[in-house]
């Protein structure tokens, strides 16, 4: 790995116990420059893995807690009239940051939800007549809780599609949960560093214009995506009727990215399959929109994945 990445990691590590996968993919993410949602019970310290994340970058870091009564401006931002000047003035939202954190997305109606739209694919938002440029690097992490349903809005596909990857938080081991109890029980205070720059940041992101991608492996993700949309072509018929719609063409794009970043991460200059397999869950779980049949057995989109790497050959 990255000397300046491993760093990263470790500063992390300083605070955040176990989840090195999510970690991974933080990092894969911010590479591709792509936004990312993170799925995951209470207390699984998502909102303390994205705030660290920020410092150890040494990122402008803005919060918005999604709330049933917020509105798009309360987001973006709005004109204010001043009555000293007799003129309107612009206010920026919490937006204008580098590293948005969204808490409980899934809290707030479509018409907010959706004024987050512009800025993750765009990087602008507009704001009365006027558009404006977001701050360079903008990142948008998301989170939001799967188990309660009550007072929660559903992400429309559109939106879910901006994001490069969902990423789902699991529990700790019990040795690491029995370390995150004794580090709070003991009141452990840790100093976060900053140990990368932005400007290392974008230079990364120009490394991945030389990982090379072999003309098998592209075939690889692309199958993995196609399989999902027509999977009896690919002599998977009973997964037929559990999809409604495949992986979207985005899903092919980022898992090309985030294939190469994380041949990056662990100090590669080309593709292997075993860096396909490890992106194609986070970039595709939320892409693929299952059937009834398969909500009513409760199958994930995991699940469905599963079954289409196993049947697919390894190039």
């Amino acid at each position: 790995m990255d000397k300046k990445l491993q760093n990263v990691k470790d500063e992390i590590s300083k605070l955040i116990v176990g989840q090195t996968r999510v970690i991974d993919s933080l990092l894969v993410a911010l590479i591709c420059e792509g936004h990312v949602l993170l799925e995951g019970v209470p207390g699984l310290a998502k909102t303390t893995i994205i705030n660290t994340l920020a410092k150890t970058l040494g990122l402008e870091f803005g919060r918005v807690q999604f709330t049933p009564d917020l509105l798009p401006s309360d987001i973006v931002g709005a004109q204010i009239y001043n009555p000293k000047d007799s003129q309107f003035e612009t206010k920026h939202g919490p937006v204008f940051t580098n590293l948005l954190l969204a808490d409980e997305i899934n809290r707030a109606p479509a018409k907010v939800q959706s004024a987050l739209l512009e800025a993750m694919q765009e990087r602008q938002v507009t704001i009365g007549e006027n558009s404006f440029k977001l701050p360079y690097p903008f990142f948008v992490l998301a989170t939001q809780n799967p188990l309660e349903s009550e007072g929660t809005y559903s992400l429309p596909e559109a939106q879910l599609d901006r994001f490069m990857m969902k990423l789902q938080v699991q529990y700790n081991t019990k040795e690491e949960e029995i370390e995150i109890a004794r580090r709070v029980a003991y009141k452990s205070k840790v100093e976060i560093q900053n140990v990368l720059s932005a400007q290392e940041l974008e230079a990364m992101k120009a490394n991945l214009d030389n990982v090379h991608v072999d003309k098998q492996i592209e075939e690889y993700m692309a199958d993995i995506v196609f399989a999902s949309r027509n999977p009896e072509n690919y002599g998977l018929e009973e997964l037929k009727p559990l999809i409604r719609f495949g992986a979207s063409p985005r899903g092919t794009i980022d898992m090309h990215k985030a294939s190469r970043a994380h041949a990056l991460l662990n100090n590669r200059d080309y593709v292997t399959p075993v860096d396909v397999v490890f992106v194609s869950k986070e970039v595709l779980r939320h892409r693929i929109i299952l059937g009834y049949e398969a909500e009513a057995d409760d199958i994930t989109t995991d699940i469905i994945l599963d079954k289409i790497i196993e049947a697919l050959p390894i190039p």
